[in-house]
């Protein structure tokens, strides 16, 4: 069975780094990464952390 492709919606976004689609990925300024990746990896695309 093919499974269908999702063109629209959350499902249609993929993580760069690791593949994970659906929830949690950050579009914003083009990172397209999921919030797991974006923590380990934002201190060095020079992202700080604010208390």
């Amino acid at each position: 069975m093919s499974q269908k492709v999702r063109t629209k919606g959350k499902g249609a976004y993929v993580c760069r780094r690791c593949g994970r689609r659906g929830r949690g990925i950050i579009r914003k300024y083009g990172l397209y990464l999921c919030r797991h990746c974006f923590v380990e990896v934002a201190p060095s695309m020079g992202w700080r952390k604010y208390e």
